[in-house]
């Protein structure tokens, strides 16, 4: 998962029209089962009956949702009847009374019979005075627990929350830190069988490295951050991949308020986009996570070895420092 906001980044889903039926599946879902992966991975799976209008099992990539956690008295908003409105309605109800909206990775959908659950793994940490409502619900999570959940209605290939699109390249690099485990475990078990990459991935400790099963023709590459700054394991072991020569590792600070998110068809910075995915290059990349990671890698690839744009999907799912809104 992951913590951006489709709602509010043109990257991203579209805001929900005043039309009956909209694009996005509202679900009032209930926690079927929790499965602690790691000291700092919770497993959570819903079930709906939603859920089988929902996402396209199979291509889910990395697809986002929105998830409405209670607020404090409990009792999550009412939005069944919203339909396409329901971003507009829930923004309309008091806000005590409203939750925390944000966003994340399906990991995997599973389908039993006529049945669907969505699975979603949550990244947590210590509880303190600073943890978001996201770590705060999963840290306490209980069978039969409710959340809302908003998803592309099955079927639309075109709906957003989906930034995997290398076109036309056979070959891929996939890099992120824990907060995007879920969507690259996910695009793994999505991408085409002919396509050929690596994956980077830096999580918090060895005991947080989960198995995964590449493909044939994948390598996967688990960086333990142990007590190094973050991002910066994942940023040199990239490099070094690339054959760029560097002494140090420098973070770049965020060069706006909202993390950075730029594709082949949108910028958070404003910069010029391209008209569709690029397919002249026989490489792509997807970079996602903390935000000034994100920047760090895109100045190295975009400036110092000259990839082009439309060649990568730069993603940044939340900010050292900045409470995520969406």
């Amino acid at each position: 998962m992951s913590a951006d906001a489709f709602s509010e980044q043109g990257a991203s889903l579209a805001p929900p029209t005043e039309a009956e039926e909209g694009p996005l599946v509202v679900a009032r879902s209930q926690v079927s089962r929790i499965e602690q992966l790691s000291p700092h991975f919770v497993r959570v799976q819903f079930e709906a009956p939603e859920f089988s209008r929902m996402g396209n099992p199979g291509e889910n990539f990395d697809q986002r949702v929105k998830v409405i956690f209670p607020p404090e008295n409990g009792e999550l908003p009412d939005l069944s009847h919203a339909g396409a409105a329901w971003y507009r309605v829930w923004l309309e109800t008091p806000e005590p009374a409203r939750g925390a909206m944000r966003s994340y990775t399906i990991r995997s959908l599973h389908e039993s019979g006529e049945s669907t659950s969505i699975i979603i793994d949550f990244v947590v940490h210590e509880p303190n005075s600073e943890a978001g409502p996201a770590t705060r619900w999963a840290m306490r999570a209980a069978p039969g627990d409710e959340l809302l959940i908003i998803g592309p209605r099955r079927g639309l290939r075109d709906g957003g929350g989906v930034e995997y699109a290398p076109g036309n390249a056979r070959s891929v690099i996939l890099a992120g830190d824990e907060t995007a485990a879920p969507a690259i475990s996910s695009i793994l078990e999505s991408v085409d069988p002919t396509t050929h990459g690596v994956a980077f991935l830096e999580v918090p400790t060895i005991t947080d490295a989960i198995p995964i099963d590449p493909p044939p023709g994948w390598e996967i590459h688990v960086l333990p951050r142990e007590n190094a700054a973050h991002g910066s394991r994942l940023i040199a072991t990239v490099l070094d991949y690339l054959g760029t020569p560097h002494t140090s590792v420098r973070i770049d600070d965020a060069e706006t308020t909202d993390p950075l998110w730029e594709t082949a068809t949108f910028s958070s910075l404003g910069e010029p986009v391209a008209a569709g995915v690029s397919t002249r290059s026989a490489r792509w990349f997807w970079i996602a996570g903390e935000s000034g990671m994100v920047t760090t890698l895109r100045r190295h690839l975009v400036r110092d070895l000259g990839v082009d744009r439309c060649d990568v999907a730069f993603m940044g799912y939340w900010r050292r420092g900045l409470a995520m809104r969406g």
